[in-house]
């Protein structure tokens, strides 16, 4: 892709780091984000990424990354991956911290993001925002409220936004994965409990990380007229949350 530049957020695992590598792969210098600096070392030695320790959620580590990014050039692409899950309660049961700390990750940390980077995809003058959101924005599903009113605030963000931006010359799209097997959405979700988490993925093949990494590169690298609005992307045999047929 020449000299193009893009920066994905929550890069130190899963889908981000599969983004990572996909857009590595096809010719783009990326700028690899994540609170842990140890993981994001050994992605920069595995790819050859430029790479930023930072959390989406502070304002002083976000403000720093932006720095950074103006030293080293124009900025095309900006992957808003960072978010996910907290616990799988009932309403009733859910502790409102878990609340507060979903929506802080997954929309004021998108906001915040996106805001500190959208002048250097302006000025590039090929800028993309890509929001990774989730199918659970558009279908609220019991004992997961929480994370569907987060991402359902992030996909009125991602269409807010491209009202907002439309002739300014940057796109902007969405990406809502369904069931998504990765290495530590689940496990995180479940404070580590390796059996639940499992459980979620029983009976049926579910996509993988570079299953939305490919889907995010090939909207990136369409034609820069062409705006991918949406793209939901889920497995096979999940129709959505109340239809997902499993093996037995």
């Amino acid at each position: 892709m020449g000299d193009l530049r893009a920066v994905v957020t929550g890069a130190s695992s899963g889908i981000g780091a599969a983004t990572v590598r996909r857009l590595v792969g096809s010719g783009w210098h990326v700028t690899a984000v994540a609170r842990r600096a140890g993981r994001l070392a050994d992605l920069a030695k595995e790819t050859g990424c430029d790479v930023f320790a930072a959390d989406v959620t502070s304002d002083g580590e976000v403000a720093a990354l932006a720095d950074h990014l103006r030293a080293r050039g124009p900025l095309h692409a900006l992957v808003n991956n960072a978010g996910g899950a907290v616990g799988l309660d009932t309403i009733a049961d859910s502790a409102l911290e878990a609340w507060t700390a979903q929506y802080e990750l997954n929309v004021v940390g998108t906001v915040r993001v996106t805001q500190a980077l959208l002048p250097l995809l302006t000025e590039s003058g090929r800028g993309d925002v890509v929001l990774v959101t989730s199918t659970a924005g558009y279908e609220p599903h019991e004992r997961g409220a929480g994370y569907a009113a987060a991402k359902t605030a992030e996909v009125a963000l991602a269409r807010t936004l491209r009202l907002e931006l439309t002739g300014t010359g940057v796109r902007v799209m969405e990406i809502a994965p369904g069931m998504v097997q990765t290495e530590e959405f689940s496990l995180n979700r479940f404070d580590g409990d390796e059996e639940r988490a499992a459980a979620i993925y029983e009976g049926i093949t579910p996509l993988v990380d570079v299953d939305i990494a490919d889907a995010i590169g090939w909207m990136l690298e369409r034609p820069h007229h062409v705006n991918v609005d949406l793209m939901i992307v889920r497995p096979r045999e999940q129709a959505g949350y109340t239809k997902t047929v499993r093996s037995t």
